[in-house]
């Protein structure tokens, strides 16, 4: 994986449709890299009604239903050790893709902290998305704490 980015909703929609092109005009499409996608959809609305799936670019998709909360509120969906789970296998799985594309609704909390977790994960200085960004740290933490029990439970 040669980078991860960290999106809206409108801004990951409009970098997978930067890879589409009409049938023969190939030379259309502005990108070609691969990519696989992340999607942090919100519960109370059950999602954006946006899908992504997979095609030629697009090497795989996980979709997550999470709340931008970091404690239990009634009525939402708490960041889970079984989503911080499927998140590690996920990009264990897609090490292969150009690029790691992350979102949520607005790629400021949610799909930042998954972000930054992916990119210290894969060796990656993950410090400009603290200096820079809004992390929600118990999403990051969480994901944090499961690839270090996980990493401990290998050794």
């Amino acid at each position: 994986m040669k980078r991860v980015m960290v999106r809206s909703v409108f801004d990951a929609f409009e970098y997978v449709m930067d890879h589409f092109y009409c049938f023969g005009e190939e030379e259309a499409g502005v990108l070609k890299d691969s990519y696989a996608v992340i999607s942090i959809q919100d519960t109370h609305t059950e999602g954006f009604g946006i899908r992504f799936s997979e095609n030629q670019f697009c090497r795989g998709v996980l979709t997550l239903y999470f709340d931008d909360i970091i404690q239990p509120v009634e009525g939402a969906v708490l960041f889970s050790d079984e989503m911080a789970a499927q998140v590690i296998d996920f990009i264990e799985t897609h090490l292969d893709a150009d690029t790691l594309l992350v979102h949520c609704f607005a790629g400021q909390s949610r799909s930042c902290a998954v972000g930054a977790f992916a990119v210290e994960m894969l060796g990656g200085d993950n410090s400009s998305y603290f200096q820079k960004k809004t992390p929600n740290r118990y999403v990051y933490d969480v994901l944090d704490t499961v690839y270090l029990l996980r990493q401990i439970g290998t050794s």
